[in-house]
């Protein structure tokens, strides 16, 4: 019985961190497909958090752009997307993440946000009204 406590303890901490969303994440625009950044999804006082670390810009893109898109009175109008907190305030519920928002900076609209796993796929679902679009983040090493 003396074996089996650290092995039961070390299946349930590698299961617990498997079903974090902590992380870096390659995000794919679900309309073309194409990788477009990664994003670090952190934890900060209980809620959960994600920044742009690297873009992957098309041919002919600006290769380190401003949101000139946000809105005026957000505090990231005018700022580096690299760097740039996208996701805000998602808190825990079950096994997704809500009540927090999501920007998409090329078009500079804030979304109501929904994140929840699906095997080693982060799903992304933003809201707008009733409308709402989803996209499939895979992780980084």
């Amino acid at each position: 019985m003396k074996r089996i406590a650290p092995l039961l303890l070390a299946l349930i901490t590698c299961s617990g961190y498997a079903q974090s969303i902590s992380g870096t994440w390659k995000t794919i625009d679900d309309k073309t497909g194409k990788q477009r950044s990664i994003v670090e999804i952190f934890e900060r006082h209980g809620k959960v958090f994600g920044k742009i670390i690297k873009i992957f810009p098309a041919a002919g893109e600006e290769p380190d752009p401003v949101c000139n898109e946000c809105p005026e009175d957000d505090a990231r109008y005018n700022k580096k997307i690299i760097g740039m907190e996208i996701i805000k305030d998602m808190e825990k519920s079950g096994g997704e993440y809500s009540e927090g928002n999501i920007l998409d900076p090329e078009e500079g609209k804030v979304y109501k946000c929904k994140l929840w796993l699906e095997g080693n796929d982060l799903k992304v679902r933003g809201y707008w009204g009733p409308f709402y679009r989803t996209q499939t983040w895979t992780r980084t090493n």
